[in-house]
């Protein structure tokens, strides 16, 4: 599939929703917040786990775009994840999850640091800032949240992934760990370069994960970013690298593959 197909297929299914019912779990809730850095307020969407309400226990976060498909079937145009489905069926989960609405027609401006020189974008920088310096500190005196870097993770697919890499990379003290999940790294080269010239710490962890069929550069830039952390030193234990025969562009993979990014990331 040639990736500028690819990318239309992303602007048509996030430009709408879908018309089932709910099938958000009695755990999800949402609210909304001023994000003054986007020149609005965000929707979002929260995953307390099942003993949240009767322990004193602490819980490490995990920070996920485009909350409109990960918990509802109602919300999503092309199929949700079930995150909050297997939250719910493992009896201690060990994460709170936060799920950030995407910006609709700014989704590509939001999850991109670098722009693309036909689309645009690039403006991710805002985004982060919202995240790292509204969101986060609002979630940490909300709710009991491990608050330091280990504990934080960023999660996301397709441009959501490119964004997580970038977070990981460059905000180390907030952001310990990243689900990368079929990292649109074609929408600039700009991320290879940063790569090269950019420190990266030894303690972030990256699951990064690709389907066979998704588009002809998908599996070669995921490699060839793998072998760049490689290079820059990270630990090879730090890093898994997930290559899915068969696998495409689209939520079927995506919720298929994320417990096991879930357990890795989180539960080891």
């Amino acid at each position: 599939m040639k990736l500028i197909h690819v990318l239309s297929l992303f602007i048509l299914a996030f430009s709408g929703l879908g018309h089932a019912q709910s099938t958000a779990s009695a755990q999800v809730s949402t609210f909304k917040i001023d994000a003054p850095q986007l020149h609005g307020e965000k929707k979002i969407w929260i995953y307390l786990p099942k003993a949240y309400s009767y322990s004193d226990k602490e819980y490490s976060v995990i920070y996920m775009h485009d909350a409109q498909n990960l918990f509802d079937a109602e919300t999503s145009y092309v199929g949700e994840w079930y995150v909050d489905e297997y939250l719910d069926s493992i009896s201690d989960a060990k994460s709170i999850i936060i799920g950030i609405e995407h910006g609709n027609e700014h989704r590509m401006d939001e999850l991109t640091p670098f722009p693309n020189d036909k689309y645009g974008g690039g403006k991710a920088e805002a985004y982060l800032d919202f995240i790292i310096n509204t969101l986060k500190p609002q979630i940490d005196t909300t709710y009991r949240t491990l608050k330091d870097a280990k504990h934080t993770t960023i999660f996301g697919s397709s441009l959501g992934g490119l964004l997580s890499f970038y977070a990981l990379i460059k905000y180390p003290d907030t952001f310990g760990n990243a689900g990368i999940f079929s990292p649109s790294f074609w929408f600039s080269n700009r991320i290879f370069d940063f790569i090269s010239e950019t420190d990266i710490s030894p303690n972030s962890r990256f699951y990064f994960l690709a389907g066979s069929e998704e588009s002809e550069e998908m599996v070669l830039d995921q490699e060839k970013m793998v072998e760049l952390l490689l290079i820059k030193g990270v630990p090879k234990e730090h890093i898994k690298n997930m290559i899915i025969e068969g696998g495409r562009h689209n939520e079927v993979l995506w919720q298929h593959n994320f417990p096991e990014a879930y357990q890795w990331l989180i539960e080891n």
